[in-house]
């Protein structure tokens, strides 16, 4: 009998203990060295928490996993999103904006396009549950327009901004769809978000396409869920201090301010795409689709509200509507997720063409 998966003493363990060590060391002494040792330490970081979710994650099992993980990337991506916030001042008002949009952009196009293509590429046709697409989709295209487009009309305060009552309510909103979509797929109707697995599937499967391995035990879990935290903190003061750095660069590079939310969404979401590229590639497109819309999803329901109350609080106004190029790419991100996800199959073509979208977004982000 196999024994059940145990966290193992790596370099995850290691890890959110040496990026503590290293935050305290660079916030005592500023010099080069310690901020490159930082900016390495903050992407291990995330790595660290992420693995670590995903071993809570397979410990309470599905959907429930990719619930965890998704949370946990979108509280590192918060943590970003304010403490550059904080230091920027006025100037930032927009970088909430540009965060969860680039979220959304990767999650719906990049990681998505990328899951389907190589699902595709391994198994030419993949199954998903249309049920819990189309109710992801629902939440997705209401939030983002809600959030992200409905401010350029409002005429209380001219857009893209809104009044503290419009800011309240719009993050009012966006926490309540989301709960709504939790309580959806984790108790009311978790049998949407779970993949099929058929039964000549089960009595032929190969060591690949094992849809799960032992969960971890108990003590594992808990012991993941105490190293989680500790990478969370060490990422958000990690990122507090390099965020300095991140806006001189990109501002040495001549590139526009919207590509510092885009490095800051690339650098969170960059682990859970890999482990949504893995479990494409084991033929689990449903947790794929479940992590990748999951992500989207919690990027807007839980950064919105979030960076309204910091708003509020520090008196410094957010900027939430898209220009109108921006407003263009989310309508047709939005409108080909519609039919790539309408019918429960996928294959290679609408791999590319999401990926193709996600192209333009880069290139029009760095030459608009």
């Amino acid at each position: 009998m196999e024994r059940p998966l145990k966290l193992k003493f790596d370099w995850t363990v290691i890890t959110p203990i040496l990026a503590l060590v290293v935050l305290v060391a660079t916030a005592l002494v500023h010099n080069t060295a310690l901020m490159a040792l930082a900016a390495i330490a903050l992407a291990f970081a995330v790595f660290a928490a992420v693995h670590h979710a995903e071993v809570v994650a397979h410990r309470v099992g599905e959907p429930f996993g990719t619930l965890v993980l998704a949370i946990a990337v979108t509280v590192i991506e918060v943590a970003l999103i304010v403490s550059v916030m904080l230091s920027g001042g006025p100037e930032k008002a927009g970088l909430p904006r540009d965060t969860v949009f680039a979220a959304i952009m990767i999650c719906s196009n990049a990681i998505m396009g990328l899951c389907l293509l190589i699902g595709g590429m391994r198994h030419h046709v993949q199954d998903f549950q249309l049920q819990g697409a189309s109710a992801a989709l629902a939440i997705l295209c209401a939030m983002s327009v809600l959030t992200l487009v409905l401010p350029n009309f409002t005429s209380t305060v001219p857009g893209p901004g809104l009044s503290t009552s419009q800011l309240v309510f719009v993050g009012v909103i966006s926490l309540v769809l989301y709960v709504v979509f939790v309580f959806v797929q984790t108790i009311r109707h978790r049998d949407y978000f779970l993949q099929a697995v058929p039964d000549v599937v089960k009595l032929t499967a190969t060591e690949d396409d094992v849809p799960h391995a032992p969960p971890p035990t108990n003590a594992a879990a808990w012991t993941a869920l105490g190293l989680l935290v500790l990478s969370l903190l060490s990422v958000v003061g990690l990122a507090k201090l390099l965020s300095p750095a991140v806006e001189a660069g990109v501002a040495a590079a001549g590139a526009p301010e919207a590509v510092v939310g885009v490095v800051i969404a690339a650098l969170v979401l960059l682990p859970e795409g890999l482990a949504a590229l893995r479990a494409a590639r084991l033929n689990r497109l449903q947790t794929s689709l479940n992590l990748a819309l999951g992500s989207a999803l919690a990027s807007i329901g839980l950064t919105i509200p979030t960076v309204a109350i910091v708003s509020i609080l520090i008196g410094q106004p957010i900027s939430l509507g898209l220009a109108p190029k921006e407003i263009t790419m989310l309508a047709v991100t939005l409108l080909v997720s519609v039919i790539t996800l309408g019918t429960g199959r996928s294959t290679v073509l609408q791999g590319v063409v999401h990926l193709v979208i996600f192209a333009a977004f880069l290139f029009l982000t760095v030459v608009p």
